[in-house]
């Protein structure tokens, strides 16, 4: 017989399926994530560590790409003086803590605005080496560090110059709360610069002054541990499969104080693409956040369900295993003994018919064919078998349903009460003010560099030269569809890109950033920059949707959306129409409550819904602070069911769940091959055997199988053969077949 066919390996395999399913269910249902700090939470510090770390890396990378660009662009027109530079460049870029021109080969300092700039710290005979411009990070004597960024200023003809900037390691428009602190940590552990915790000169009391002082201690210990972390290889550090954040993140606990549980995120600077590494990321950096949380001991472990369960299963898993053994499996072992016994010449003692389905069906057939062999006239009535194999497998997996329909449909749901952590709501909308803030500050960034490019062309520049410019631009940021420049009258005196939405005819727009509705297709998000001596003349640069929606793809944040003064879709974080309404009223009414100005500014506003379709998060953040994008009213709105979070209730249930699931696919699979391998070939072997001993001499049977099953269809082969070599003998028949005396 078959070593994987026949009806044991079936019934093997689902007991031990079902046994697996027990000490999974008794270990893993009733288990806690996270133990008394929900593992949503945790989750939660991970990802505002990697926004965090977003952030400052595309902070320094436009830095560093735009005072190169600026670089080049001075060096492709006419020689100006270092003081001319300075100042154009800080009008059109206010990023830079201070600035200075150096002359390369005397090292005299040609100009200089803002705070000091360590130039002496430059070594500029390796200037000329393969890395001789790559930024630094160099310590200040107060402590502060600072990133060096280094750029060429070369005219023909003159001595080469160095255009030289520092930059803050501070987190542009990261959001941090009333309770949170965040730190920049180099590879070696030390907090560079950090936020959120009170300076000295801020305490006023003790009591203050000791728990700064824990904060501070406890921040050290974290950076020193997620230094560590952030050495190992981005893609062994995470699960296979999960995808996500492209460096190393993750999470780290601390001590408990008064109840309160200091929690961690951490995130290496990693760059936007797979395998792209940038400036900014190769610099060694990691991002540190710190919160307190209040432990909720209600999560502590609880174990009772899952042994009940497992205990269940395991009652109803040993009736299910009996019911095969006792109707399926012995009787059809049964049938191929006495099927053998009568091909050997056994016929004195009668058949042992078994009591149900088609092993009843089949032992009356070979009783019914003993008698004839011997010659009894007595007829043996038909065995109808009342319950069939179909119907035996049937209940089989109704009494599996019974434990697994229960834990799919009914247990373990939480309802509108689940506890939800206030921190996740919090969270939310801290994480929304910053994903607002990000989408402020790339359109500020945008029409910034717009500037930069009128400020630069001027009125000699022509328009061969001015293309140059434009391609140059597009081809070192992305996030433009089209470039051009736009004269009086809609006259276009240079392009680059695709296609142009402005309105044919209209000379450039007095506003800084717009939307057009380009017929309801999609919205056309368009920056204009005046060209300095150029009257009615302007840069203009079509934002990229695209690159829109691409800020907005955050992980744990559920559905985001951009929504502007009229509560108008513009982009989001995944399907969507354009210009399409917010999908509920509560979300509108969210929006629309954010936005009324408390104090000086509107602020963001999280809630948490409770009502007939579930508990949800919801964060709205407005566009806030300066820039050209402040005028656009937009607002950030984000929302997600507090299923889709890792809350103790949730994940209990989501366990259950695939607990159930499991039981019920072990039960589908192995009854379902003793279905296709066993049943089946029987229901057609009993028809065949009915046939035979209702004189049916003609049919030959042949196995299928290797098993049981085709055991017995061997030996009824045999016996046909016998019985017809009788029938002949009786007959007077002619010579004998040849298998007739088979035994």
């Amino acid at each position: 017989m078959s070593l994987i066919g026949g009806i044991r390996p079936p019934i093997a395999l689902l007991s031990a399926l079902l046994l697996t399913l027990a000490g999974i269910t008794a270990l893993t249902i009733g288990r806690p994530d996270g133990g008394t700090m929900p593992k949503a939470v945790t989750q939660s510090q991970q990802h505002f560590a990697e926004d965090g770390a977003v952030a400052l890396r595309a902070s320094l990378d436009e830095s560093i790409t735009d005072l190169n660009r600026t670089a080049n662009l001075f060096s492709s027109g006419r020689p100006v003086s270092a003081d001319t530079v300075l100042d154009k460049v800080g009008n059109v870029y206010q990023k830079w803590r201070g600035s200075a021109v150096v002359e390369i080969k005397t090292g005299k300092l040609l100009a200089a605005r803002g705070e000091n700039v360590p130039v002496v710290a430059i070594d500029r005979a390796k200037l000329s080496d393969d890395n001789g411009l790559q930024p630094r990070l160099i310590r200040l004597d107060n402590g502060e560090t600072r990133l060096l960024t280094l750029a060429l200023l070369s005219w023909k003809g003159q001595p080469q110059q160095l255009l030289v900037t520092t930059s803050s390691l501070k987190f542009p428009g990261v959001s941090l709360g009333k309770f949170r602190a965040i730190a920049v940590v180099d590879s070696a552990g030390e907090v560079l610069s950090s936020d959120g915790i009170l300076a000295p000169e801020q305490i006023l009391s003790d009591s203050v002054k000791e728990a700064s002082a824990a904060a501070h201690k406890q921040l050290d210990e974290f950076a020193e541990a997620a230094a560590k972390k952030a050495e190992q290889n981005p893609v062994k550090a995470k699960e296979p499969g999960s995808g996500g954040y492209l460096g190393v993140s993750g999470s780290l606990l601390g001590d408990t104080v008064q109840g309160d549980r200091a929690v961690a995120g951490f995130a290496s600077l990693a760059g936007p693409e797979p395998g792209e590494p940038t400036t900014a990321s190769g610099l060694g950096l990691t991002v540190v956040t710190l919160v307190h949380v209040t432990e909720d001991p209600a999560h502590a472990a609880d174990l009772a369900f899952g042994l009940l369960a497992a205990g269940a299963l395991l009652i109803i898993g040993a009736l299910t295993i009996a019911l095969l053994l006792g109707t399926v499996q012995r009787p059809l072992i049964r049938l191929f003994l006495e099927s053998r016994r009568l091909t050997r010449g056994d016929l004195h003692r009668p058949v042992s018919v078994p009591r149900f389905g088609e092993g009843a069906r089949i032992g009356a057939a070979l009783e019914r064919l003993r008698r004839q062999l011997v010659g009894d006239p007595a007829e043996v009535p038909r065995s109808r078998g009342r319950l069939g194999g179909r119907t035996l497998l049937a209940v089989s997996g109704v009494l599996l349903l019974v434990w697994c329909a229960p834990l799919v449909l009914f247990l373990n749901r939480p309802g509108n009460d689940v506890a939800v952590p206030e921190q996740l709501v919090s969270d939310q909308r801290e994480r929304t003010d910053t994903l607002a803030d990000r989408v402020r500050r790339a359109l500020n960034e945008g029409h910034a560099d717009l500037a930069a490019v009128g400020s630069l062309v001027g009125d000699r520049t022509g328009p061969a030269q001015i293309t140059e410019v434009l391609k140059r631009t597009m081809a070192e940021h992305p996030r433009y569809e089209s470039l051009y420049v736009l004269g009086a009258g809609g006259r276009i005196v240079a392009e680059a890109g695709g296609d142009r939405h402005s309105p044919t005819g209209k000379g450039p727009s007095a506003e800084p950033i717009r939307v057009l509705d380009d017929s309801g297709k999609k919205p056309v998000i368009i920056g204009t920059a005046e060209i300095p001596g150029r009257a009615g003349t302007a840069v203009v640069g079509e934002f990229r949707l695209d690159f829109l929606n691409s800020l907005l793809k955050r992980p744990g944040l559920g559905t985001v959306r951009v929504v502007d003064a009229d509560r108008r879709v513009i982009g989001g974080n995944s399907g969507y129409r354009e210009f399409q309404r917010l999908p509920s009223g509560r979300v509108d009414e969210l929006v629309d409550a954010t936005n009324q100005q408390v104090g000086l500014v509107a602020k963001p506003s999280g809630v948490l819904y409770r009502d007939s379709d579930g508990v949800q998060i919801a964060a709205a953040a407005p566009f806030v602070g300066g820039g050209a994008a402040k005028s656009l009213g937009w607002t950030v709105v984000s929302w997600q069911p507090a299923s889709s979070l890792a809350i103790p209730e949730y994940s209990l249930q989501n366990r259950t769940v695939l607990a159930g699931l499991l039981g019920i696919t072990a039960a589908a699979a192995c009854l379902g091959w003793l279905h296709i391998v066993v049943v089946r070939p029987l229901r057609e072997l009993a028809r065949q055997a009915e046939s035979l001993a209702d004189g049916d001499r003609k049919t030959v049977l042949f196995p299928r199988h290797h098993d049981e099953v085709g055991a017995v269809a061997r030996s009824l082969e045999l016996i046909r053969q016998q019985v017809q070599s009788q029938q002949r003998k009786r007959d007077g028949g002619a010579r004998t077949p040849a298998g007739a005396g088979r035994n």
